[in-house]
């Protein structure tokens, strides 16, 4: 535990941190739009199937008399369940009797029908370019959509399940620098304990500015392409100074790289305007201070690792199981904004607002309950907000949509809780293995979320007590976990160890041996 005295002395929340946290912040907001980016580059405009007598010229100039559009689309496509043209099927031929008065527009058999053979014709009134609209990915193509999402969140799952255990081989800034993902650790490491939680939420409100980010972007750019490549191009400034950001010099010196350890804390007290403390810090003080961090023999950063090590099994499946249900229910929700039938564009940028006022919350609730009720009220929370939802009906779409923000609240808060939990729960040479495994099953609960909509064709509520189930249980799982708050990050697996065993033996007794602080 001795790094937090070497981080105290150089500065645990000065110049080097604010400046960092706001250099990880900027990534993280376009990093957002990109999770976000399927709801308008992906949206699904109304449409309807071609058909001559409406979009071909000659076939236009045949029909009898001075017909208006409405009639000619009456006698060339029916009605659909909702008793609009239906969007996926047409009539062979035009059903003329439809004019007549007496007649009903239900005055049709299915054998006169056939599919959208020709294509379909889109409303750009709103976007004028989608990939639905690119590819036709509606009607009996229409399950390629959250296909295509959950092939998004693949791409990310890899990553994840990689740059974890990389990041704890060969370093935070190496692996940063290629993948954003691994921020939040990063940020931990060189924060002392007292301002961990306040950077941390910090850190996560770049999410909630990249969802109201979002939301604008899409307002003005209405061509899926153009809005593609907004989103992606500011990255490239990113990876750019991404060289400057230090590395984790906790890291370093517990995986033995002691001088460049050594250089990084003086660089920090430099940045921290405490260069005379950088000057003491020498090679003998950082033996002396780290002596028995340094003494203890680490194992090798693996997964197996994290479940075969005593002490740290039931906290790498719980910790897994919560980040899995936070990305199973918001990806599967956050992704189909349109279902609730409300202002796309405001609704996006309404759900960022809403999450800086999430995120703010939960950082003065953590502070004050401590991290295992937080997480454990947030998931359960989460859950029951979207279980409400079945029951409302569908004419109810207000207080549809105000549960489905409330459960995101739920959600979101839940995320930066398991985000702090997961680095506090675990020592410096497992701690990007285990956030890495972690944001891997977030990313597996994202690849099933939006497939789980599919099944919707057989029960419209099915998904929704999917979405709902899954966080109340993993709330609950998340009472078996200890509880960090005020307790100095673990820098070895003795140290988790240590502090179970002097939970079980002093708990009762309302004092630590371990240095803690107010927060």
């Amino acid at each position: 535990m001795a790094f937090s005295e070497l981080l105290d002395q150089v500065g645990g929340l000065d110049r080097f941190q604010v400046l960092h946290t706001v250099a990880l912040v900027v990534p993280i907001m376009w990093l957002t739009t990109h999770n976000m980016l399927d709801n308008f580059s992906g949206a699904v405009p109304s449409h309807r199937c071609w058909v001559p007598l409406l979009d071909n010229s000659t076939a236009q100039a045949s029909a009898p008399g001075a017909l208006r559009p409405e009639a000619l689309l009456a006698v060339s496509i029916p009605l659909g369940p909702n008793h609009e043209p239906h969007q996926c099927r047409r009539f062979r031929h035009p059903q003329w009797q439809l004019l007549d008065p007496n007649t009903t527009a239900t005055n049709w058999s299915e054998a006169a029908t056939e599919p959208c053979v020709d294509g379909w014709v889109y409303d750009r009134s709103t976007f004028t370019s989608t990939i639905v609209a690119e590819w036709d990915l509606v009607c009996d193509s229409r399950a390629l959509k959250p296909m295509a999402q959950s092939i998004f969140l693949a791409g990310i799952f890899v990553g994840a399940a990689v740059y974890g255990q990389t990041s704890d081989r060969f370093g935070r800034r190496l692996v940063l620098t290629w993948s954003y993902l691994q921020m939040a650790v990063w940020v931990i490491e060189w924060t002392s304990a007292q301002a961990r939680a306040l950077v941390m939420t910090f850190n996560a409100l770049g999410f909630s500015f990249g969802q109201v980010l979002m939301g604008a972007l899409a307002y003005g750019v209405r061509d899926w392409m153009l809005l593609q490549l907004a989103v992606s191009a500011p990255l490239f400034l990113c990876f750019v100074y991404s060289w400057w950001l230090a590395e984790s010099a906790r890291w370093l010196l517990i995986t033995g790289r002691l001088e460049q350890g050594l250089r990084e804390l003086q660089r920090v007290a430099a940045i921290n305007g405490k260069r005379a403390v950088g000057d003491t810090l020498t090679m003998e003080v950082l033996l002396s201070t780290m002596k028995e961090e340094l003494s203890v023999r680490q194992a090798p950063a693996s997964l197996g690792t994290l479940f075969r090590t005593p002490g740290l099994g039931l906290r790498t499946c719980v910790s897994a199981l919560c980040w899995f249900a936070f990305g199973f229910v918001f990806y599967g929700l956050v992704l189909d904004l349109q279902s609730l039938n409300s202002d796309i564009f405001l609704f996006q940028v309404l759900f960022g607002a809403f999450d800086i006022l999430t995120k703010i919350g939960t950082m003065l609730l953590l502070r004050r309950v401590g991290r295992r009720p937080m997480q454990v009220a947030s998931l359960v929370l989460s859950g029951l907000c979207v279980l409400a939802i079945t029951l409302v009906p569908l004419e109810m779409g207000t207080l549809r949509s105000a549960l489905a923000l409330l459960g995101l609240w739920g959600v979101g808060s839940a995320f930066i809780c398991v985000t702090i939990y997961t680095g506090e729960l675990f020592p410096t040479v497992l701690r990007m293995t285990a956030v890495g495994l972690g944001q891997m099953l977030a990313r597996a609960g994202g690849i099933l979320g939006p497939l789980v909509r599919l099944l919707g064709v057989h029960s419209p509520s099915l998904p929704l007590l999917l979405y709902g189930v899954v966080p109340v249980l993993s709330g609950l799982a998340a009472l078996l976990l200890p509880e960090t708050q005020s307790l100095p990050l673990p820098d070895t697996i003795q140290d988790v160890q240590n502090q179970a065993v002097k939970k079980a033996t002093h708990g009762t007794q309302g004092h630590s041996v371990l240095k803690s602080t107010q927060f």
